[in-house]
């Protein structure tokens, strides 16, 4: 039988980091939790409450490194990555229970997830089923060295699992915004680490692109209000971004003036 590790970086997840711990149980074999030391709030003290759980406080090193360093602390050569504000669905439980009674043909598998933002479970936009990889080997697969929406890098082709992962994203705006400016930001610096540069055209199209995708194309229409709100943000993002890029060109060029 395969044995599953799952591995969980966390930093200000008290709303979150029990309900994610809680699914693992009954399929997970072995949880190794690591916590940001700057978080502020009551993480720490409440994965301290469940004692067959490896844990560690560790300094950020961002987010494919931290992961990597979890990695290294599982004894399964089977991996499951979850994030904190996700959580295994009892379907989704069984298929993995399923899974480890099986022969894998595959080094990693998808997983269908299901977003909820402000409360609602977002079936279009292009958010669903928004397939993400988090079933892997370790021994054949590996993190990505992206500062930021790091993945998996896999050898061969990747399986499918049919039951949903859960996602509770931004249940509130001010949630949104607060992770909004440091995301722009490691984006930003991940565009220009890459050589590119942001023009007029990337500040005018691209937000306008996302908006028409999302909202017109994939069906935003359809989840309401909440689809709305999501292609607006989602364009307002893509726009911070690409002014954060141009900022930095700019800094670099006054520097060298």
């Amino acid at each position: 039988m395969i044995k599953l590790s799952a591995i969980i970086i966390a930093k200000n997840e008290e709303r979150n980091i029990a309900r994610c711990i809680d699914s693992l149980f009954g399929v997970i074999d072995e949880i190794v939790v690591f916590i940001d030391s700057g978080t502020t709030d009551n993480t720490i003290d409440i994965v301290k409450t469940y004692p067959n759980i490896k844990h560690q406080v560790v300094e950020w090193k961002g987010y494919s490194e931290t992961k990597k360093a979890a990695l290294k602390e599982t004894s399964s050569n089977w991996i499951f990555w979850i994030d904190a504000d996700e959580c295994i669905t009892k379907e989704l439980k069984e298929e993995l229970n399923d899974f480890k009674n099986s022969q894998p043909e595959y080094f990693a598998y998808s997983i269908p997830r299901k977003a909820f933002f402000l409360g609602k479970w977002i079936k279009h936009s292009g958010w669903y089923p928004g397939r993400v990889t988090r079933l892997f080997n370790k021994k054949e697969v590996s993190f990505s060295q992206n500062d930021v929406h790091e993945h998996l890098i896999v050898k061969g082709g990747t399986g499918e699992l049919k039951r949903d992962l859960e996602h509770y994203t931004d249940p509130s705006i001010e949630h949104y915004f607060l992770k909004f400016n440091k995301y722009t930001t490691l984006a930003a610096e991940e565009l220009k680490k890459k050589g590119k540069k942001a023009g007029l055209s990337d500040l005018l199209l691209r937000p306008l692109n996302i908006f028409v995708k999302m909202y017109l194309i994939k069906l935003g229409f359809l989840d309401g209000v909440h689809g709305f709100i999501l292609a607006v943000f989602s364009s307002l993002y893509v726009f911070t971004k690409y002014c954060k890029l141009w900022e930095l060109d700019n800094n670099s060029n006054m520097r060298l003036k």
